[in-house]
């Protein structure tokens, strides 16, 4: 299997040009030849807590229409977004769409960083999945800081972590070089990190969306300006 990290830039605020923005780099992973595409936190707003707390209509269930052109783009995905929860605040999500646009799962992020957790309800459960023969583990941003988290992961046969994140400069830059590849080392497992690139609320995203192989070799990243998708083969079984 081949897994594509992808990074962008987002228009804040608007989930309609988001999603044209993601389902284009979608199209370009599938054309690389990957089977999923792995999208930052909350990529269908930006980074924009304030508009969220202010605007439910941002908010993104996975039977949403306005997520139509991403579920049309022949490939698995998974796009995290501001997800309604029945209450006056929404969480922090990952939707996980199949290559024919079927739900498949939703994990909601548990670890809520610091002002987070006056804006967003925090989730209940692991994110763990199957597509293709190979098991997934789910992880947003500041989750991907606690190790049991994906170890829990690893222990229930998962071979990939999908990381959606938002990585500034500034400490962002070291935070995302060493998180992540400690995560491949300490579980051995593939880590798929999709980071913001550019403006992003109030940080600006460091990109450099990566893959990191079981043990932490870096196996491809992107680089710190440009949106674009970067893409790695994924073993199907452990060697």
């Amino acid at each position: 299997m081949k897994i594509a990290a992808a990074q962008l830039t987002c228009v804040p605020a608007d989930v309609r040009a988001n999603v044209a923005q993601a389902a284009s780099l979608a199209v370009r992973a599938r054309e690389e030849g990957a089977d999923l595409v792995v999208f930052p936190e909350l990529a269908l707003t930006g980074y924009e807590p304030g508009a969220l707390t202010a605007d439910p209509g941002l908010w993104t269930a996975a039977d949403d229409p306005r997520l139509d052109p991403l579920r049309r783009a022949g490939i698995a995905t998974a796009v995290n977004v501001a997800l309604p929860t029945g209450g006056p605040r929404p969480a922090i999500a990952t939707l996980v769409h199949d290559a024919d646009g079927a739900h498949v799962t939703t994990y909601a992020k548990q670890h809520l960083y610091r002002h987070e957790q006056d804006v967003f309800e925090r989730g209940e459960g692991d994110g763990h999945f199957e597509l293709g023969g190979i098991r997934f583990s789910l992880g947003i941003c500041f989750d991907n800081h606690f190790p049991e988290l994906p170890g829990r992961g690893a222990a229930d046969g998962c071979r990939v972590h999908l990381a959606s994140s938002l990585y500034g400069t500034g400490d962002g830059i070291h935070e995302r070089a060493t998180v992540h590849p400690g995560i491949a080392r300490e579980h051995g497992l593939y880590v798929v990190l999709a980071n913001h690139v550019g403006p992003a609320g109030p940080w600006t995203g460091c990109g450099r969306s990566a893959v990191w192989a079981p043990g932490g070799a870096l196996l491809t990243e992107a680089d710190d300006r440009t949106p674009s998708v970067v893409t790695a083969s994924i073993a199907t079984a452990l060697v």
